[in-house]
């Protein structure tokens, strides 16, 4: 063929390609779905497993996943754009414990349901990966069809941040595991050691240059030479990045971060959005040519069950790792079901897989299956999230929406501790011998793997002993050092949350009864639960691999039991405190009779806080005859679930009333007692006077 012959032919192709994907992502659209289900859909129309289509050659196939490339390299460029060093301290430690949690949960249940299915140790860790992070993409695009904005959303994208730093390092680890070194410990170490290297190289010697050079380069106030500008930067260190043994995914995104911290990221992102959005379309079209509808149809069980994990172990995960990190009940679950699916990232990880033959050639099509069931359901997730959260509240018991509200003050109140040099002292020490324990638990399961038969056969030629009673003892050995560094690690967690929690509440030294201690039980135990998800999922999900049966998730799951009960028990002596605190609370507003809303009943609450340790923001707030709350019960206010503060008490013409029921209607004068952290009470303080709703 001819070059001009076959110059034709690649037109044609791209033509045919593009123009499918048109008509498909218009009726993904017209349908209220995303667009990349309608590239997918058209990637499928021309690929070579379905029958029929004469232009699913094997040369459009090849051509699609070429210019794929491309795609891959501007996405993650784009998205390193959209991070900065700055905005990762910004973002803070809440979203990074909330992405640890949930990424940690998805890869030891993918890492589980593989073994199930009988995947290989390589192929289960790929798919456990593929779960673990949620579609930026996909949220966005939901986001912006329903204009949702602030509140919960920040906390969202926060979370996807951190997802994607997560993905970043996963997706830099499974390349070495999967250039044929498998999954020992040593290779493992040195390849994680390897990828920091590279990364403060990349990153010290791009600072140096790459931002002087954009600043320059934007000044200069033309957008083309700001577009070639900004691709040479990025398929540079794309190329490096792969020479250097890496995926040009990774050099990529570092080329985004670097041009980010330029301070012109913007400027740069908008030139280049249109490319990117033109390859990223490609790189989807040639994800959908790879899926073959009888694999996928023989494999219907493992994509059912993965789409059900992800559904449910997305919205637990971060449900639950974003309440523990302070984000409110309202908001971890409007999160939680918010990011329950899997995007571009989840294929990225799967193609690599596919094309060092570290996965079988049906995992591919089975993760984009799962991908485009949840990306289905992502955006009546996301409208019906607010409706769950108020549901979830609703059937949380007494005690434990007590629990949820303090909580949140407790741990606003540690966010805004002063730092003191004998509160530091206190943390850095259980902090830093928890770091240790950990590492030395996990070291010495993966040695002790990895030299298993060695050391076994060594020591049957030393000692001539039975096979079997030196089995015996050397798994018996490796279980009781074993047993030793993870009670360290238990002990230690618990005296890291006792130090956290005596910054909150303080304990007495001069022998007083100490009024503060049931709820800093609670708090102490909440945080060990805290810390035990953020510390034990990591170690799960790495030591999965060297340990048989999954037998590390089971004694994870037996201490988060543990834990949860000890929980559970606290809530209860918690909820006592409460009532106690909140009869004197009444008992002193009582004395203010008419004359106890104001300034009076303000007096009031501050001069008996000292009484009451543990108790967050006591805030009186009086209904005026104006108010919107007048006439309607607590139940139907639903003030908990939709602000985050909670009504200690009502206190009406001299009487009050301890801990009001849910069907108590409020009166013209009622002076009501909130708690809560600090914002929440300030929401609730609107809602009651102005009747503004919380836009989270």
């Amino acid at each position: 063929m001819s070059a001009s012959a076959s110059a034709a032919h690649y037109v044609q192709e791209v033509g045919a390609i593009l123009g499918t994907a048109a008509v498909t992502s218009l009726l993904s659209q017209r349908l209220r779905q995303p667009p990349v289900l309608g590239y997918l859909v058209a990637g499928m129309i021309l690929g070579p497993h379905v029958p029929g289509i004469i232009i699913g050659g094997e040369g459009s196939v090849q051509l699609a996943h070429a210019l794929s490339e491309f795609g891959v390299i501007l996405l993650m460029f784009t998205i390193g754009i959209e991070f900065s060093l700055r905005k990762i301290v910004k973002i803070g430690l809440p979203a990074a414990l909330t992405a640890v949690i949930e990424v940690g949960l998805m890869i030891s249940l993918g890492y589980m349901i593989g073994g199930l299915f009988g995947w290989s140790s390589t192929a289960s860790l790929f798919v456990g990966a593929c779960l673990g992070i949620s579609s930026t993409m996909l949220v966005a695009k939901a986001f912006e069809e329903q204009r949702l904005r602030g509140g919960f959303v920040e906390v969202v994208f926060a979370v996807l941040v951190f997802e994607d730093m997560i993905a970043i390092l996963l997706l830099a680890i499974l390349t070495g595991l999967a250039s044929g070194t498998g999954l020992s410990p040593i290779d493992f170490a040195l390849t994680v050691g390897k990828l920091l290297a590279f990364l403060l190289a990349m990153l010290a010697a791009g600072l140096l240059v790459v931002p002087r050079f954009i600043r320059g380069v934007v000044r200069i106030g033309r957008a083309e030479t700001t577009l070639i500008a900004g691709i040479a930067v990025c398929f540079g260190m794309a190329a490096f990045a792969s020479a250097s043994g890496y995926s040009v995914a990774l050099g990529a995104f570092l080329a985004g971060m670097l041009v980010s911290e330029s301070g012109e990221g913007p400027k740069v992102e908008h030139v280049i959005q249109p490319l990117r959005d033109l390859f990223a379309a490609v790189f989807f079209i040639s994800i959908g040519m790879t899926i073959d509808p009888v694999l996928v149809a023989q494999h219907w069980l493992p994509v059912v069950v993965l789409t059900a994990v992800v559904l449910v172990g997305k919205v637990v995960g971060v449900s639950f790792g974003s309440f523990l990190a302070g984000n409110g009940l309202r908001r971890s679950v409007r999160a939680g079901m918010s990011l329950a699916q899997i995007g571009e990232f989840s294929f990225i990880i799967a193609g690599l897989g596919l094309q060092t033959g570290a996965i079988p050639d049906y995992i591919l099509p089975i993760m984009v299956a799962v991908s485009i069931l949840t990306s289905i359901t992502t955006p009546v997730m996301v409208r019906r999230s607010e409706r769950g959260a108020e549901a979830i509240d609703r059937w949380l018991p007494d005690r434990v929406q007590t629990f949820v509200t303090f909580y949140d003050g407790w741990i606003e109140q540690l966010r805004a501790a002063p730092r003191s040099a004998t509160a530091g002292r206190r943390v850095r020490g259980p902090l830093l011998m928890l770091t240790v324990d950990a590492a030395l638990l996990v070291a010495l399961l993966a040695g002790s793997s990895l030299v298993h038969w060695q050391a076994v056969e060594a020591m049957f030629q030393a000692t001539r002993l039975s096979p079997t009673v030196i089995e015996i003892l050397y798994v018996g050995a490796t279980l009781t050092l074993a047993g030793v560094l993870f009670v360290g690690v238990l002990r230690r967690a618990a005296a890291l949350a006792r130090a956290l929690a005596t910054v909150v509440l303080p304990t007495r030294d001069d022998g007083k009864l100490d009024l503060g201690s049931a709820p800093r039980r609670a708090f102490t135990v909440a945080i060990e639960l805290a810390l035990s998800l953020v510390i034990g999922l990591p170690l799960v999900a790495v030591l999965q691999p060297f340990l048989p049966l999954s037998s590390g998730f089971a004694v994870f799951v037996l201490v988060v039991a543990a834990l949860g009960y000890n929980v559970w028990r606290s809530i209860g002596n918690l909820d006592g405190h409460v009532r106690a605190g909140t009869e004197l609370i009444v008992e002193v507003l009582a004395r203010q009779g008419r004359q106890g809303s104001g300034p009076a009943a303000h007096q009031s609450l501050v001069e008996v806080a000292p009484m009451l340790p543990g108790f967050p923001d006591m805030t009186p707030v009086t209904l005026a005859a104006t108010s919107p709350a007048i006439g309607q019960t607590l139940a139907e206010l639903n003030l908990r679930a939709r602000t985050g503060a909670s009504v200690l008490s009502i206190n009406r013409a001299g009487a009050g009333v301890v801990l009001p029921e849910a069907n108590e209607r409020l009166q013209v004068g009622d002076t009501l007692t909130l708690a809560g952290g600090h914002e929440a009470v300030e929401r609730a303080s609107a809602l009651l006077q102005r009747g503004i709703s919380p836009g989270d």
